[in-house]
């Protein structure tokens, strides 16, 4: 049975919940923190029968897990969204396809928060690391999800990998998120990050369009503060 747990560790503070009913990612991302602690199975696998979601909560739905790959069978995901609309929460999503995220729209809950990820704006550093969808890509449908079903969005960098910085502005503004959360690799996998300057020169640049920015603890040490 699939658990639901009190969010914890480097989890994004604004986040109490975490469920995740999925097992395995089809992402295989070097740098995944689940794979520290967990060996990723073959196949995905649908851990059931669904835990009692409570209500009043802000849960992160498939923290371990990317739910909206294309691996993922339709009635797992629909069978998940429609739980989740039994329960009055709010439901947090982060995938690296938000394409395939808009066509399950007639089964989302009321209260919900869709976010994607943009390590870096370099495609070709990230398909050494990654074999999810282009950041051009998730940029753009999120700001689909967004403008279309006028859904509250969020854009994660984390963990923030080498970039330039005016293309990474530019994926920026084609997503046009309510708030970004940065991040830094947590777990020693000798990514190619970027200089204290550099991205200090982001979040000012960020600053100046007027998103909403929410440091995680683990960029302290990339930007070496106390």
């Amino acid at each position: 049975m699939s658990k639901l747990v009190k969010a914890k560790g480097n989890m994004y503070s604004w986040v109490s919940h975490m469920w995740n009913p999925i097992i395995g990612c089809p992402h295989q991302c070097t740098y995944c923190y689940v794979r520290n602690f967990r060996e990723q199975p073959k196949s995905l696998t649908l851990d059931t029968p669904f835990p009692d979601l409570g209500h009043g909560k802000k849960i992160f739905v498939g923290h371990l897990t990317d739910m909206f790959a294309y691996d993922v069978p339709d009635k797992w995901i629909i069978s998940i969204l429609e739980t989740c609309k039994n329960y009055n929460n709010e439901y947090i999503f982060q995938t690296k396809n938000p394409y395939r995220a808009m066509f399950y729209y007639p089964h989302f809950p009321d209260k919900i928060l869709f976010g994607t990820t943009i390590e870096t704006n370099n495609d070709n550093l990230l398909k050494t690391h990654s074999s999810a969808p282009s950041v051009f890509d998730r940029a753009a449908y999120l700001r689909r999800l967004k403008d279309v079903f006028e859904i509250k969005t969020f854009l994660t960098i984390e963990p923030i990998m080498d970039f330039m910085l005016g293309n990474m502005i530019y994926l920026i503004q084609l997503a046009n998120p309510d708030f970004i959360n940065i991040g830094a690799d947590s777990k020693n996998h000798h990514l190619p990050e970027p200089s204290s300057e550099k991205v200090n020169l982001l979040i000012a640049e960020i600053q100046k369009l007027g998103i909403e920015i929410r440091e995680k603890t683990n960029l302290k040490r990339l930007l070496k503060r106390g």
